[in-house]
């Protein structure tokens, strides 16, 4: 069964890094054809894609973060993080970390962690 779990600060102040971690059990983050996204939910609104970083390596970022986000992962820890640069009360949100398959849909889900950004 794979798991995956999300880490965070919980609380970042405006203009700082957050930096979330996204720990997998069950399963290799480097096994073929799996991919691995970071996607969040602000309060009242949907759900919004943020970065992927595929079995590969090879990483996408939402273009309507306008290149605030960075995607990486460590394969000797099996885990994947996600930065967000400059942050604003507008990043608060819960953030999940997901698994899908290429070509598939999301199949794994973290529990969520909460992010709230304030002074």
């Amino acid at each position: 069964q794979v798991q995956l779990t999300e880490s965070g600060p919980g609380l970042v102040k405006p203009s700082q890094t957050l930096s979330l971690t996204c720990s997998v059990s069950g399963e290799s983050i480097t096994t073929d054809y799996n991919y691995w996204s970071w996607i969040r939910q602000a309060p009242g609104k949907g759900l919004e894609w943020m970065a992927t970083i595929v079995y590969s390596g090879s990483t996408f970022d939402s273009p309507s973060l306008k290149s605030r986000t960075s995607i990486s992962r460590d394969t000797s820890k099996n885990q994947f993080t996600l930065q967000v640069r400059c942050v604003t009360p507008e990043d608060t949100a819960v953030y999940y970390c997901v698994r899908g398959r290429v070509g598939g849909e999301y199949e794994y889900w973290g529990q969520g962690t909460q992010v709230t950004v304030s002074p």
